[in-house]
């Protein structure tokens, strides 16, 4: 149910076969394999359900492909994809996900969709506590994340209806409240790895005690450190790190122990000068407001839901989503079986394991009337 975010490019490059670091910072910069626009959407005095104001809230976005109009003047094909805590738009550029996806007779080739990758409030190139307000940033919640998407798109973008909203981890949690708030505004939703329940049990405890970690060293200074304390970044991303990991998938890559030992102190290590504590603070606890149990029958539009068997973060064990998707007028659930292909928690951004379900879903809907 927490969030994966993207992947390093030096670990999909260095060992293939590895799960992603459960929170990691923005890949750096290199030349784009597909070809992608950036833009910024600016909203005046936005007001965050806990009343605080941000003067001017900026949402970064990230877009592949061209929007087409119907008869009407609507655009028609506008697909968004949210990505999880900690990640940014730009994951969905990843091999994994975009190779699989955004070719020639892809399902979400971009000759045909237009692709729309925002950062979430708190993330990447939008507002977020390490432009300068650091502890003082408005404490937002997912409620205020997906207000700031809905704008984007209607204000912004002058979208009425979208073809598709699909999400991962903590965007996954957004679509299902995107389902609630707006039933309207999907013709489709896509959510993967997460649950429809509040952010409790072992779930928030892990949580808690990241954030605890960074809090705990003095280097911190309350949010007003002069550089990184780095020993509280390092408590936070090992726990991170065993959250989004996957035990088949890493027992097989990584049998002898030296290289294990080895693997997991350079993802911890690659990932830290990437990270900063204020934003990881605030990133981990935005979950806090989260619970859609009680308005899931307001999720009208036709729904695939992902889950994969060996994340720690959204156990098999746990029945929920079977529970929830009777509740919804046209949704359906599907657990990946764990192999040692399969990626944990972020087997949600290796898209050869669920392509063939979006694939169906868009074929489902694609007589839904506008």
């Amino acid at each position: 149910m927490f969030s994966t975010l993207l992947l390093l490019a030096a670990q999909a490059a260095a060992a293939p076969a590895a799960p992603p670091l459960a929170v990691s910072a923005p890949a750096p910069t290199a030349a784009p394999r597909w070809p992608t626009r950036e833009a910024d959407f600016s909203i005046r005095d936005f007001r965050f359900v806990s009343g605080e104001t941000l003067a001017d809230l900026r949402i970064h976005y990230t877009t592949l492909g061209q929007p087409h109009r119907n008869a009407r003047g609507d655009i028609d094909n506008a697909v968004m994809v949210l990505h999880g805590t900690g990640g940014t738009g730009k994951q969905f550029l990843a091999p994994q996900f975009a190779d699989e996806l955004y070719g020639p007779g892809q399902p979400l080739d971009i000759r045909r969709y237009w692709i729309i990758l925002p950062d979430g409030i708190g993330h990447g190139g939008s507002s977020k506590p390490s432009d300068g307000l650091r502890m003082r940033f408005p404490h937002y919640d997912y409620a205020d994340m997906v207000d700031a998407q809905y704008r984007l798109l209607s204000e912004g973008l002058g979208i009425r209806r979208m073809r598709l909203i699909m999400g991962t981890s903590m965007g996954c949690m957004h679509g299902l409240m995107w389902g609630e708030t707006h039933p309207d505004f999907a013709r489709a939703l896509m959510p993967l790895a997460c649950e429809p329940v509040p952010i409790a049990g072992l779930n928030r405890m892990w949580r808690q005690l990241v954030i605890d970690g960074i809090k705990a060293d003095p280097a911190w200074a309350g949010g007003d450190y002069k550089t990184q304390p780095l020993q509280g970044l390092r408590t936070a991303q090992t726990a991170l790190f065993i959250a989004g990991a996957a035990p088949l998938n890493l027992q097989a890559s990584y049998p002898m122990r030296d290289a294990a030992s080895a693997f997991a102190q350079d993802r911890v290590a690659k990932a830290l000068p990437l990270l900063d504590a204020n934003d990881l603070i605030y990133q981990v606890d935005a979950s806090r407001t989260y619970d859609p149990s009680a308005k899931l029958a307001a999720i009208t539009a036709p729904l695939v839901w992902i889950n994969s068997a060996d994340d720690f973060i959204n156990p098999r064990n746990l029945d929920y989503p079977v529970r929830a998707v009777r509740q919804m007028k046209s949704a359906r659930f599907r657990l990946i079986p764990e192999t040692t292909d399969t990626h944990g928690h972020g087997t949600h951004t290796w898209a050869v394991n669920w392509k063939a379900d979006l694939a169906d879903l868009l074929a489902r809907t694609e007589r839904v009337p506008e």
